[in-house]
């Protein structure tokens, strides 16, 4: 026994609606995967910028500048990093800390990301 024409087309039609329902109901997950993989680029990029703070503040206090203020300017600013420069002897050590700001709605924020960059003491 054959399909008619009819019963053929009225099969596809049901089809491309059981589609449209497995697509919404798999959108929030591929929604989820991309925040996620937004949000694992947002870690890369605050450790990175910490570690320039934490250069530019070093380089600046080694020459008997404002650490905190170059600390600051070195990197994005809506990231407010912080800067805490110690001197030991003829060098000079910045550690800067960068929060990492989550994307993810519901989640406050991931921490934060330390660098530390030591450079001798310019006389």
């Amino acid at each position: 026994m054959t399909d008619t024409p009819n019963a053929r087309r009225a099969h596809r039609v049901r089809d491309r609606g059981q589609v449209a329902l497995e697509y919404l109901g798999f959108l929030p997950i591929l929604l989820l995967i991309a925040l996620a993989a937004v949000q694992l680029g947002l870690i890369a990029y605050a450790a990175q910028q910490a570690g320039t703070a934490a250069r530019a503040g070093a380089r600046s206090a080694s020459l008997d500048n404002d650490a905190q203020g170059d600390c600051a300017r070195a990197v994005s600013s809506w990231l407010n990093p912080r800067c805490a420069p110690s001197y030991s002897g003829d060098e000079v050590k910045v550690t800067a800390e960068v929060t990492i700001p989550s994307v993810i709605p519901g989640i406050g924020d991931f921490g934060t990301a330390s660098k530390s960059a030591t450079m001798p003491v310019d006389h």
